[in-house]
């Protein structure tokens, strides 16, 4: 039996909405912006050959093969791991999704697309995949200052 049932579901969710998202921005939008809410929120495609926040620029052989050793990691540590509470294996998961889409995209295209632009407070232009990263560090954050019940004092009951 499977064990970490959700890091698997989420990673493969998340993987699938980084990769459709970026298939939609290619096939039916031009490089440059949209503005969805101007000043706000624009919808602006353009390409990524650095990291997170295109810093490290042209940095893509390297960052290939780290987002690899990643996925492969988080994808080890899962099935040859012990079973993770819930709020880990989402957090592992949406990571492993990021990893992958984001990898994926360098070693097929050699860059990352991004096409989230929040103007308002002038954040670097951004994708799921990030998003991903982002809120599964959030996730492990939270898991190590949510307290679990003791299962012991559950049976005492």
């Amino acid at each position: 039996m499977l064990k970490n049932k959700f890091f698997w579901l989420v990673a493969l969710v998340g993987l699938l909405l980084d990769q459709i998202s970026k298939l939609l921005i290619i096939k039916n939008f031009p490089q440059g912006t949209f503005p969805l809410l101007p000043g706000i929120f624009h919808l602006t495609y353009t390409v990524n050959t650095g990291a997170a926040w295109s810093v490290f620029q042209g940095g893509v052989n390297w960052l290939k093969w780290l987002s690899f050793l990643v996925s492969l990691g988080l994808m080890l540590f899962a099935y040859f791991g012990n079973k993770l509470k819930i709020i880990e294996q989402i957090g592992y998961g949406l990571i492993l999704s990021g990893a992958m889409g984001n990898g994926l995209d360098r070693f097929i295209q050699g860059y990352v697309i991004d096409f989230l632009d929040f103007r308002l407070i002038h954040f670097p232009i951004f994708n799921i995949a990030d998003i991903c990263i982002n809120s599964g560090i959030i996730c492990l954050l939270l898991a190590t200052v949510i307290e679990q019940p003791d299962r012991r004092n559950l049976h005492k009951k």
